[in-house]
């Protein structure tokens, strides 16, 4: 079977190709509202899941995987912070606790129209960190395109005191997971 990464993230195309599966890339273009009235991990899976059908409605035989990924903390979604501004809150609120990556992905099989969504859940402690590394590593741009505000696989690997599950799910893809779940859809892992 085709498969197709529903996702524009450079962390999951890596993530996948590691594993050694091939696949293809398609960025969705799904419009994510974060605003839902859903329990985060039921949006999760919901946004992935739109990623994927709006993949696989434009091919006819092929396994599509989409993802979504956010950070919650106290209660609050935490997903990209898009400014400078807003990624200083975020780390600021984080320094020194712990919060929680939740990934939700979703299997589409374009021909059988049979669906799959999963989610799964990482704990992250981040260390105690000062304003000033705070604004430093603002200044890289890694945390304005992730997730929490900071990205794991990059210069804000320095920022984490621990992790407690899937370190590739904090990254963006639940590796392990899906590998078992796109198995049962007929993709060579």
């Amino acid at each position: 079977m085709k498969l197709i990464l529903a996702s524009a993230s450079p962390w999951r195309k890596k993530i996948l190709a590691k594993s050694g599966i091939e696949f293809e890339v398609q960025e969705s273009g799904y419009e994510e509202h974060m605003g839902l009235p859903l329990p985060p991990p039921a949006l999760a899976r919901h946004l992935a899941l739109g990623k994927a059908l709006m993949v696989a409605k434009q091919h006819q035989d092929a396994v599509v995987l989409g993802a979504d990924t956010f950070a919650v903390f106290r209660g609050k979604l935490l997903g990209k912070p898009h400014g400078k501004a807003r990624a200083i809150q975020m780390l600021t609120a984080l320094s020194g606790k712990t919060h929680t990556l939740i990934t939700g992905f979703a299997i589409v099989d374009s021909k059988t129209g049979r669906t799959f969504t999963k989610t799964v859940a990482t704990r992250v402690k981040m260390r105690k960190l000062s304003p000033t590394e705070i604004v430093a590593y603002v200044r890289t741009g890694e945390s304005l395109k992730n997730a929490g505000g900071y990205a794991i696989q990059g210069k804000g690997e320095k920022l984490i005191a621990s992790i407690v599950g899937d370190s590739n799910n904090v990254a963006g893809l639940p590796l392990a997971a899906v590998k078992k779940e796109l198995a049962k859809f007929g993709v060579r892992v």
